[in-house]
């Protein structure tokens, strides 16, 4: 088995290298390989609404409800508060330190119609937890009504008669050990479906490539090195101090899921993987990862908070807007929940940056700063959403005493 996912990590790398050059030489040609893209984003999204709500149900069966629950979901909400808050946090003081933005003139008129729909304010956001019709949610693919519900339904399970409690546990471990199989056989098309997706988005952004190089490439560079910091320094420290476990191997585990998660820019497609590789590679429990995982690609976004703070300081500074240090929290904390709001879905942070622009009292307009240079980053922290969210999976399983297989 593990030969087989070393096979796979050289496919994806090597699929992702053919997907640039075949985008960029041949870009006539993407038409004819595009679709292999599609069916492998369909196919993953076909099994992530029951995969979400029978993980979650028999994980929260598994705990026993009530007590154990409680403490459980205090202790993964913690973590993704603190390590967002940090993320958002690193973000500032990099933006603050080389202000991108300073110095910068360009077009301030692209069109960014159609980026704000469907933004609602931040109640909004959080009204939309609480499903009227959970059978619309999930044909709709709205993850955190189904997260609410399954969290309700499982908990109540554990109230029922032992006869009615028993027959629907099993029904729901059954229900998920069958989505895991079934994920598991569209993971081997991983490769080609990458190919399909890098090379349709190569061929379309090539024409852009010149503007990287530009008065944009030290915004990208501070995105990028912020994430960096966070992935690379902040989430290891606590691996190794606080969950006493070895970063580096669990990293290296986790490759196969943040490969895709770098090329599908979609943590939610990427939540199959994610589960498959935490629970089976790096040895944390079926209760911890059920619960925790699906929880965390929805409300856990460290890259995406990050993003949207950098974002937003750099249009403040293009503008010539000076925040004060009040000015500043109030992004950091409309950063956080607007994070927890967004889908985990290519593009959804820039969706959610209308909401910290709007706050901060920033023109929508500056958006269209970003639009051109937004890909290579939205794949960059959804790949450091990905692997937050399995850091707070093993980290939760060695407070729970866990003896997972990357334990020190």
């Amino acid at each position: 088995m593990k030969i087989l996912k070393i096979k796979l990590h050289w496919q994806i790398l090597i699929a992702l290298a053919l997907a640039v050059l075949f985008g960029y030489y041949v870009p006539s040609g993407v038409k004819y390989t595009a679709w292999m893209g599609d069916i492998f984003l369909t196919a993953l999204k076909m099994v992530i609404v029951p995969l979400i709500l029978s993980s979650i149900i028999s994980g929260v069966t598994s705990m026993g409800g009530g007590k154990n629950l409680g403490r459980l979901g205090g202790k993964t909400m913690l973590y993704y508060l603190s390590t967002s808050t940090l993320a958002i946090l690193t973000g500032l003081l990099l933006v603050n330190i080389i202000r991108p933005g300073v110095g910068i003139e360009m077009g301030l008129t692209q069109s960014v119609e159609g980026i704000t729909d469907n933004v609602g304010s931040i109640n909004e956001i959080l009204m939309r937890i609480v499903p009227p019709n959970i059978f619309s949610a999930m044909a709709n693919g709205e993850i955190l009504p189904i997260i609410f519900f399954a969290i309700i339904f499982g908990v109540f399970i554990t109230q029922v008669n032992d006869k009615y409690k028993n027959s629907l546990t099993t029904f729901f471990e059954a229900v998920f050990e069958v989505m895991m199989k079934m994920t598991m056989f569209i993971i081997k098309f991983t490769p080609l479906g990458i190919f399909g997706i890098v090379s349709r988005e190569v061929s379309r952004n090539a024409h852009q490539l010149a503007d990287l190089a530009g008065g944009m490439a030290i915004y990208m560079l501070t995105v990028v090195l912020a994430l960096g910091i966070h992935a690379f320094i902040t989430l290891p420290i606590i691996l190794r101090f606080i969950a006493k476990a070895k970063p580096y191997q669990h990293f290296n585990n986790m490759a196969t899921a943040l490969l895709t998660a770098f090329s599908t820019a979609s943590s939610s497609a990427t939540l199959p993987l994610t589960m498959e590789a935490v629970e089976h590679k790096s040895g944390v429990s079926n209760k911890i990862t059920s619960f925790t995982l699906p929880l965390g690609a929805t409300v856990n976004m460290d890259g995406t908070a990050l993003y949207e703070c950098v974002a937003a300081m750099f249009i403040a500074q293009v503008y010539g807007i000076e925040f004060t240090f009040i000015q500043q929290i109030l992004i950091v904390v409309t950063a956080l929940l607007a994070s927890i709001g967004a889908a985990g879905i290519p593009m959804a942070g820039l969706v959610m940056l209308t909401v910290i622009l709007t706050a901060a009292g920033l023109p929508l307009e500056g958006i269209g700063l970003i639009l051109a240079v937004d890909l290579p980053l939205d794949m960059a922290r959804t790949s450091i959403n990905v692997w937050s969210d399995s850091c707070g999976a093993v980290t939760v399983a060695r407070s729970e005493n866990e003896e997972t297989s990357v334990a020190i």
